[in-house]
């Protein structure tokens, strides 16, 4: 963890916009601290966006558009390191989308939930790979 997926209207922007916004966040999830450690291990950073053909937004208006954006954590993070999580992924999501906010109804939205270990299930070979690579030097 963490997994982070976009909600977001279709006329809200094009596939590459997106897929930018994915990287950058995604950069953001690897790069939050706290103190010296890492919050979020590299190897189960997800972000994920999920484009709605079909949506209504407030007054039905065509140009009015959406993004929900939804963080998945495991729990046990102090409440200042999920702040500073979620206030670095909002800021960059309000960045990204300033121009559209000028000239379109736009709503921006994010939560982040945490979850209980249990009741959950995993099989991933990336926190293995993404260690071999660091041993060997790349």
């Amino acid at each position: 963890m963490p997994h982070l997926t976009l909600e977001y209207s279709a006329n809200l922007a094009g596939d590459r916009s997106i897929g930018e916004l994915c990287a950058k966040l995604a950069g953001s999830l690897d790069a939050q601290r706290n103190g010296n450690e890492r919050v979020y291990p590299t190897g189960g950073i997800r972000v994920r966006a999920l484009r709605c053909e079909q949506f209504c937004v407030a007054d039905g208006r065509p140009d009015a558009a959406f993004l929900h954006a939804n963080l998945k954590i495991g729990a046990g993070r102090s409440d200042a390191v999920k702040k500073a999580t979620g206030d670095a992924l909002f800021g960059i999501i309000k960045q990204h989308f300033e121009l559209e906010f000028e000239q379109q109804g736009l709503a921006l939205s994010l939560e982040i939930n945490e979850f209980s270990e249990a009741g959950t299930w995993k099989h991933n070979s990336l926190h293995a790979r993404l260690k071999s690579r660091a041993l060997q030097g790349e």
